[in-house]
């Protein structure tokens, strides 16, 4: 379905041809002055110069065709030479029953479906998920199910941290304490133990322990460079550990992420990109492309529109060492091989945003991507406490993930309790539901380039921009319609007439505009977008709500229209926050 904007603009382009102007005069936008009107189209200011005419007298022409209009109610030509408008109740009940009607709720799948490959993971193995992780994967999460929503392909991969210096610190590590393991034994030709030598919790304390070590004794550090150096050459042993420390490590970041309702398509890491890097080096070099600047191999990249210094890209340390932009251009050259995607974007800390720039250009420059693939970089900014610094524990230290989710999960179990609108039994698995709403709308809400402040307090409020809330809105509707339904009606068979009140018509007004939000959402990476949207629907439905009795409503049209309008304001909610990956529950 065309947005309700866009068949409103055609039937003004329309109205602006019929007087003597040109159609492209007449675009529609939502009013900024909704006390006055709906819409207003602004297209008599333009069209003022070209003509040589007042504004007000062109507006004035385009009215006078519009008097007969079924789309509009009402359009006003107001000095300057603006056109307010208004459109038709009936008109507006028709286009919400092809939304009710249609697959999507009337939002229109994309005609070329693109391909994406979306990075938003991230984390490093052996060490567990810290709240620093958090808005690369509710960011990502959302923009590839909205991107799946209008029919795009959206391959996730989580791209693993799991080929550096920190496998080897802990492969040193482990032979410290345990010399005896057969993975140390030169010459052992037998096959290794299916299981690791380790818990999970074991490996999240050996590599802090074996980090800290490195930092203050040289010769500790050189065995783990060693040791880097003799896994990455393919040593059986140390190879055997590796992939033990993968195995436990990915199983619990999978069942980390599944707390946060994400997940990948593709649990691929540095180490798949090992066979690349070599061809990869030596085309660059063949090529004229790289060189090598004091032992370092290097690719310029600065451009001479540059207003800021953007250094060369160094592909390979002086020792031959490979860096993150090493492996993150060998990761390009493999999807590009393995998918050939639109675009490659990358969810990540903007504080890397120099790191991107230099890695796309390289690959721009090397051609290792097509022409027309665009490689995007969607930089997001801090999670602050209240002190307006980065979100640390009481005591002062980065806070797990895992942590962070038991404390809004306590706080939302307290305040459901306290309610007591829910048996005691229910409680805890419906914290659990609204606890995660709390937290991915608290952050889905803000600007993903801003900084802001985690607030625990104000996040699992049911008043207020907040999750709950939504959530909440969205189970009052349910209990309506669950209600309605316990009469023996049936709310998928009623249909909306025009609306009878000011705020029903504004409640429809709002669901009409859900197919270009999405849209928008998408085509600017702007989860935000969806939460400003569903905010204002639910503050639309609450205010129809306190003034209008729905199901005490005599005229039995009227009512069954109120129904499907909350039948269709539902589905939209609902539609949205799997959008932003959260559910709702039945009761609250």
């Amino acid at each position: 379905m065309k947005t309700i904007i866009e068949l409103i603009s055609e039937e003004m382009k329309t109205a602006f041809e019929a007087a003597g102007y040109d159609a492209s005069y007449g675009k529609v936008t939502l009013s900024n002055r909704p006390d006055l009107c709906e819409y207003q189209c602004n297209g008599a200011m333009a069209a003022a110069k070209a003509y040589k005419k007042a504004p007000i007298m062109i507006a004035s022409d385009v009215v006078a065709k519009l008097v007969e209009s079924e789309v509009l109610q009402e359009a006003i030509a107001v000095n300057p030479g603006f056109i307010n408008i208004k459109i038709a109740g009936e008109y507006l009940a028709g286009y919400l029953a092809g939304m009710s009607e249609s697959d999507k709720l009337g939002v229109q799948t994309a005609e070329t479906p693109k391909k994406m490959v979306l990075d938003y993971g991230g984390p490093n193995v052996a060490k567990p998920l810290h709240v620093g992780h958090l808005r690369s994967a509710i960011i990502g999460e959302s923009i590839k199910r909205i991107g799946r929503f209008l029919g795009h392909e959206i391959i996730g991969d989580v791209h693993l941290g799991d080929w550096g210096l920190q496998m080897g610190l802990i492969i040193t590590e482990l032979k410290k304490r345990k010399p005896e393991l057969v993975y140390f034994q030169d010459g052992f030709e037998g096959g290794y133990p299916a299981e690791a030598p380790f818990t999970i919790g074991e490996l999240e304390e050996i590599y802090p322990a074996a980090s800290a070590r490195s930092k203050e004794d040289e010769e500790y550090k050189a065995e783990a460079l060693e040791a880097t150096n003799q896994l990455q050459k393919g040593n059986r042993g140390y190879r055997a550990l590796w992939k033990h420390i993968l195995n436990v490590s990915v199983t619990d970041l999978k069942k980390n992420y599944a707390n946060l309702n994400v997940d990948f398509d593709l649990w691929n890491g540095e180490s798949d990109v090992q066979d690349y890097i070599a061809p990869m080096v030596q085309d660059l070099k063949e090529r004229g492309l790289a060189y090598e600047d004091q032992g370092a191999v290097i690719v310029d990249v600065k451009e001479e529109t540059d207003t800021k210094e953007v250094p060369p890209c160094m592909i390979l340390k002086s020792d031959g060492a490979a860096l993150y932009t090493t492996t993150d251009l060998a990761t390009i050259v493999e999807r590009m091989e393995k998918y050939q995607p639109d675009e490659i974007l990358y969810v990540v800390d903007k504080r890397q945003e120099m790191h991107f720039v230099q890695v796309f250009r390289c690959a721009k420059k090397a051609g290792m991507v097509k022409e027309d693939t665009k490689l995007s970089f969607l930089g997001f900014g801090t999670m602050n406490g209240k002190d307006g610094k980065p979100f640390k524990t009481r005591e002062g230290g980065v806070m797990r993930l895992e942590n962070l989710i038991r404390e809004i999960n306590e706080e939302m179990y307290k305040k459901i309790v306290d309610n007591r609108s829910i048996k005691e039994e229910d409680a805890v698995a419906t914290a659990k539901i609204v606890g995660l709403a709390a937290i991915k709308y608290g952050d889905l809400s803000n600007q993903a380039s801003k900084d802001y402040v985690f607030d625990i307090e104000r996040f699992t409020s049911f008043e207020g921009n907040t999750g709950p809330y939504i959530l909440y809105t969205t189970v009052r509707i349910k209990s309506i319609l669950n209600r309605f339904a316990s009469e023996g009606k049936e709310a998928a068979a009623c249909r909306m007439i025009q609306p009878a009140g000011d705020s029903e018509k504004t409640l429809m007004l709002e669901a009409a505009k859900f197919n270009g939000v999405v849209t928008n959402a998408f085509e600017e990476k702007a989860p935000h977008k969806i939460c400003s949207y569903i905010y204002e629907l639910a503050n639309a439905f609450n205010s129809f709500y306190h003034d209008t009795k729905i199901l005490a409503e005599e005229n039995q049209e009227q009512k069954e229209s109120y129904i499907a309008l909350l039948v269709l304001v539902k589905d939209i909610l609902e539609a949205c926050i799997e959008m932003l990956g959260f559910t709702a529950p039945e009761r609250m």
